[in-house]
């Protein structure tokens, strides 16, 4: 499982820069002030030079929602009980939830994928059943995975990305469900990214004042109790992370090794993010956050990773609804790449010199 899992690292290239200077030209000829288009111009420079092209299609566009449950969840952090996470894969399977109605809005193929969830569920066309364990461990306890199973799921999201590739999808979306998940990215982002715990922890599925504190004692318990197992990225993810959470890093490091854009979700899908960059930094080039989420703390990972959200709707949910709309914006940026005159075409008087 190593074997593999390193194989996938080292194949991540970085982008080529050298097709900068071609499609910028290209954008700045569009029939329109020079950057008038705003970061509509920018991702879709950004997209060309991901995908290796100066002349990139409207992608095809899958969207996997990963789905586990942490055994944190017994401490009280969440306002809703771990029962919710199947219970919502069900909504999800019958096309009920948010990121139904998004992914179809924008065009987008969606899986749910069972990493890690404390339930058993039939055989459905639009289920992944890929369950390491039945949930995490309670990492307030001590680690939340071992090292041999999270590796297990990072390549399995691995896979997935390189299955997507082989069946002609060029750009993925992540999206996760799973109750009590804000408590290990909490945890992550402050054991990797040097964040103060008290200033990055956010209320999650809503809890009052009294469980923000809880859950706060909670996650520095968690980050002291694991701290001998911290080292590494891998072995920080393992001790502090979750199935899911695992999935979506290794979808991201599978999608740059092929070199395929990911549009990452929100607060949860951003640890996974983070997680992949400290496995391998290449992988920044080829990510768009989808959104800045509404989740306390995400700003503060965003300015970390001096990265620029898409969006930014108050969004909280999850389930990879920001980044579904996300989509929608780079078709946006990519259309109008291809299909606006040029000053050159149209017979356009340019700028005055």
């Amino acid at each position: 499982m190593f074997n593999r899992f390193q194989q996938i690292l080292d194949s991540i290239r970085p982008v080529d820069m050298s097709l900068t200077a071609t499609v910028q030209a290209h954008l700045d000829d569009l029939t329109k002030p020079q950057g008038s288009l705003g970061r509509l111009e920018e991702i879709a420079l950004k997209y060309a030079i991901a995908t290796g092209t100066t002349s990139p299609a409207i992608p095809k566009k899958k969207i996997f929602c990963f789905a586990g449950d942490h055994g944190v969840a017994a401490e009280g952090v969440s306002a809703f009980p771990a029962a919710v996470t199947p219970q919502m894969v069900y909504n999800m399977l019958g096309g009920g939830a948010a990121i139904n109605v998004l992914s179809r809005h924008t065009g987008a193929d969606l899986e749910v994928v069972d990493m890690g969830v404390n339930h058993d569920f039939a055989d459905h066309p639009m289920l992944r059943q890929l369950k390491v364990a039945y949930g995490s461990s309670n990492m307030a306890q001590g680690a939340a995975m071992s090292l041999d199973d999270t590796l297990q799921a990072i390549v399995a999201g691995m896979k997935l990305a390189l299955e997507a590739r082989e069946q002609g999808y060029q750009l993925l979306g992540t999206g996760e469900m799973g109750i009590a998940n804000t408590t290990p990215a909490t945890a992550l982002y402050a054991t990797l990214l040097d964040l103060p715990v008290e200033s990055i922890t956010g209320r999650g599925t809503g809890i009052d004042d009294k469980g923000l504190l809880h859950k706060i004692d909670i996650i520095k318990r968690s980050i002291e109790v694991n701290c001998a197992n911290l080292g590494t990225p891998l072995e920080t993810l393992a001790a502090l992370g979750g199935y899911e959470i695992a999935g979506i890093c290794g979808l991201i490091l599978g999608a740059a090794s092929v070199g395929m854009p990911v549009v990452v979700d929100g607060f949860i899908s951003t640890s996974a993010a983070v997680c992949a960059i400290k496995l391998s930094c290449k992988v920044s080039d080829y990510l768009f956050f989808s959104h800045l989420s509404n989740e306390q703390g995400h700003r503060a990972v965003m300015q970390k990773l001096g990265a620029r959200p898409i969006l930014n709707l108050d969004l909280r949910l999850g389930e990879g609804t920001g980044g579904a709309l996300a989509m929608q914006v780079i078709d946006a940026s990519l259309k109008l790449y291809h299909e606006m005159a040029t000053f050159s075409s149209a017979g356009v008087s340019g700028k005055n010199s």
